[in-house]
This record gives structure tokens, C-alpha cells and sequence, in this order.
């Protein structure tokens, strides 16, 4: 590759996650041009995604458009299109409406998408939480049951107020609490003649812990506090098989329902397998120190697509101070290669975990050694480090407010029934015996 000034060289990142955003902000700095590509119009804050599924927060809350956060970088210019087709060995690629994108260096960062691990029927009736479409379909499904309960309280026994969360890890435990939350606190002002203490909140996982990257003190101090708000954990079984009306577990126990969300895990997004590189676990690409992709000049891959070596040699895990980190470390490896300097091997900052379990109750393993905080403690860092994290002024002003509202009253910003088509259900047609 001829050696080019930083204002000569070009960059193409594909996806505007926590990893391309964070790389097109360092080369941006440093006046590479850079472009964006990314289906959506606008970078989502993943970790809060449960938030908005359960009404705490709105959509905008969690959402800014990529093209304001770039205003004042000239040199990064976004682009919305779906990408179909990635040419690696010409930094080339291909959108949905025919039109071809190249650049000097070529940044993969696509995200990711569920991982069902094939289990059956979980792909046509459960709700994943990976994209705020995806927070909006649950949301809207979440209230239409309560109301379809109201008009008919038979449904309650038909398992219409019954809330399964397959997958006890962050995700799975956070929307856990936060729907034990809405069903104890916020319903019962709602709907005053409404059976709401028979609607129930199940954890599925095939481990024996939550939380399993924590502490044993974590897992029990998850635990105790999920089962203090009524949330039923079926530990050490999978989910065999998704139904319309229920869930079908590998003990041979059965739960009716009509609203299972999957937390299960994450793989590479269908797009990483027309890329032609080799794929490791999860599908994702296997990078180098350096983030580079062996044998593709030019080709680098971060965030949730990649498989990161870790101090330890082994992968580190989806999180997204990590693609947070990733993605400006590869804009420094970038950089490095232009100025023809020896690309700086990625090192990973631990700041620790978090995860929160409900009103007034979080974990908070921080710094180095994950020295741990729980409860009010753990929950007050958890709101410190979440709104600090989140892209825009008025969308952490907005949070702070929407917090304070959900947690010194019963209030929810958002709980209105916005995407009828994943909340209808049709239960004149199903058997009732």
C-alpha cells in the first residue's frame, strides 16, 4: 500500500456500534476520512435495551442519530445502507441498493444477532433483545397482554401474564427484574380489577448460577433478590422447544406463554459469513493483537464480530467497554500503519461488570481486582456509569429524569402499545381446554 498523509487516506467502517463509532471518532481526530455504513440511521445504547422493552425508558432515551454525533467531525461521513456484500481483498463493499463502497482500510463491525443454538420454534416465537426494534416488539407485546388479561381474565389461566427469560446471564437478569418491577409495582396502579398477582416472571438457564461471569457471592445475591420479587429460576435446564403458547423445558416440564425473551447468547450477524475469512467461536472472526485480520492487508475487525485475544490468550467476552476500547485501539493501529510505525498490540482496561436487578438493587464488580458493590450502593455506580456512557446530553438528562420518575414513584416513561403487529395475539383461535 503507498504510503499516504493522514488527509490522503481513507477508512470504511461497516456498522455504528459502540466499536465503529469509537474508531471513526480516533480517526476522525487524527483527519482521516472516514466512512460510515450502517443500516440503521442511528447508534442505540445496547445495555439498556431491556429498559426501554419494559417502559423505564423510550426509544429516543437510548438512540442518536449517528449524524449528530459526528456534526462536528468534516471528515467522517455517515451513510445509511445495509451492506450485502463484503470484498475483503479490494476494502470493498456492497450495499442492498447495488451501490459499491471501497476505502484504504476496510473496519468490520457489525454487531452480532442471537444465537438460538437451534432450538426449536425459539426463532418464530420469542422475542431476542439485541436492537431497539427488537425492545419496541417486546414492549409492545409486554402491555398488550396485560390488557388483553384485563378485557379476559380467563387468559390469565392460558398463561397470558406468565414471562419466561430463557438465559440467566446479564441480559436474561436485568430484564427479569425489570419486568418483576413492572408486574409488582407499576401494574396494580393500572389495572385495579386485574388479577396481578397471578402474573409471574420465570428465569430458564441450563447453568446452576445467574450471572456466571460474577462472583459465587453475586450469583446468590442475584438470586435472593429476583426471588424477593417473585421471579420463579428453573436452574440446571435448557428450553427444548418454543411453542406459541408455551415453553417446553428439557425436564419435561411445561410453562404456558405467550411472551419468551431470549437471552441465550450471541453469535457473528449472517453478514461476517459471505466475508470469506475464517470464522471461530460464535462465528466471529479471529483477529490479531493488533486487531488485523492475518493474510488481509488493510482489514481489521472489532466489537461484537470479533474474537479479541485477551491478556490471557483467551477471547474476551461481548461487552461493550470492550468494543468501546477495541474500536479505538484499531484506530490506533490504523494510524500507525500510515505513519509507518509498528501497529501497538490491544490491551484491555477490566473496569469491571455491572449488572442491575431491579429498583435499588445492582452488582457492581469495579476496577482491576472487581472489588464488589451491591445493592443501593451498586445500583447508584450503575446509574453513575450507564448515564456517563450514553452519547448525547439530552439523551443522559432524559435518563436521569425517566430514572428518577420509575424509581421515587411507579411511573414508566413509555409503556404505550406502538407495534400492534408483534403485540396481537389471536387467542380466539387456540384451544382452551
Amino acid at each position: 500500500m503507498a504510503k499516504k498523509t493522514h488527509a490522503e487516506t481513507t477508512a470504511l467502517i461497516v456498522g455504528g456500534g459502540f466499536a465503529g463509532v469509537a474508531c471513526a471518532k480516533k480517526l476522525a481526530e487524527h483527519g482521516i476520512s472516514v466512512t460510515l455504513l450502517d443500516k440503521n440511521n442511528y447508534h442505540q445504547f445496547q445495555p439498556l435495551l431491556y429498559q426501554v422493552a419494559t417502559g423505564m425508558l423510550g426509544p429516543a432515551d437510548i438512540a442518536r442519530p449517528l449524524r449528530a454525533i459526528f456534526a462536528k467531525h468534516k471528515t467522517v461521513d455517515v451513510k445509511q445502507a445495509e451492506v450485502a456484500h463484503v470484498d475483503v481483498a479490494n476494502r470493498t463493499v456492497r450495499t442492498t441498493d447495488g451501490l459499491d463502497f471501497s476505502a484504504d482500510y476496510l473496519v468490520l463491525a457489525m454487531g452480532s444477532q442471537p444465537n438460538f443454538f437451534n432450538t426449536a420454534g425459539a426463532v418464530e416465537h420469542t422475542f431476542p433483545l439485541y436492537s431497539l426494534d427488537d425492545a419496541e416488539r417486546l414492549r409492545s407485546r409486554v402491555f398488550e397482554v396485560f390488557e388483553d388479561a384485563d378485557s379476559r381474565p380467563e387468559l390469565v389461566e392460558r398463561g397470558a401474564l406468565n414471562f419466561v427469560i430463557v438465559g440467566g446471564g446479564a441480559t436474561g437478569v436485568e430484564t427479569a427484574g425489570a419486568l418483576a418491577d413492572l408486574v409488582n409495582e407499576v401494574m396494580p396502579e393500572r389495572f385495579h380489577d386485574l388479577a396481578i398477582r397471578a402474573a409471574r416472571v420465570y428465569i430458564v438457564d441450563v447453568g446452576h448460577a445467574l450471572l456466571a461471569p460474577f462472583s459465587e457471592e453475586a450469583h446468590a445475591y442475584a438470586a435472593k433478590v429476583l426471588q424477593r420479587k417473585g421471579v420463579e429460576l428453573r436452574m440446571g435446564c435448557s428450553a427444548k422447544e418454543i411453542l406459541e403458547d408455551r415453553v417446553v423445558l428439557s425436564d419435561g416440564s411445561e410453562i404456558l406463554t405467550h411472551t419468551v425473551v431470549w437471552a441465550g447468547g450471541l453469535q457473528a450477524p449472517q453478514l461476517a459469513s459471505v466475508c470469506q475469512l475464517p470464522q471461530g467461536r460464535g462465528g466471529r472472526f479471529e483477529v490479531e493483537r493488533d486487531l488485523s485480520i492475518e493474510g488481509v492487508p488493510g482489514v481489521y475487525a472489532i466489537g461484537d464480530v470479533a474474537n479479541i485475544p485477551g491478556a490471557d490468550g483467551h477471547a474476551l467476552p461481548q461487552l461493550g467497554s470492550v468494543a468501546l476500547q477495541a474500536g479505538t485501539a484499531a484506530a490506533h493501529s490504523i494510524l500507525a500503519d500510515v505513519e509507518g510505525q509498528a501497529r501497538p498490540a490491544f490491551h484491555y482496561h477490566d473496569k469491571g461488570i455491572m449488572a442491575m436487578i431491579g429498583r435499588g438493587a445492582a452488582i457492581a464488580e469495579v476496577g482491576k481486582h472487581h472489588h464488589e458493590l451491591h445493592g443501593p450502593v451498586g445500583f447508584a455506580a450503575w446509574l453513575g456509569v450507564h448515564a456517563w456512557l450514553l452519547s448525547g446530553v439530552r439523551e443522559k438528562v432524559d435518563a436521569f429524569i425517566s430514572w428518577g420518575w420509575d424509581n421515587l414513584g411507579h411511573g414508566r416513561a413509555a409503556t404505550v402499545i406502538d407495534r400492534p403487529d408483534a403485540a396481537r395475539i389471536d387467542w380466539g383461535t387456540e384451544d382452551e381446554s
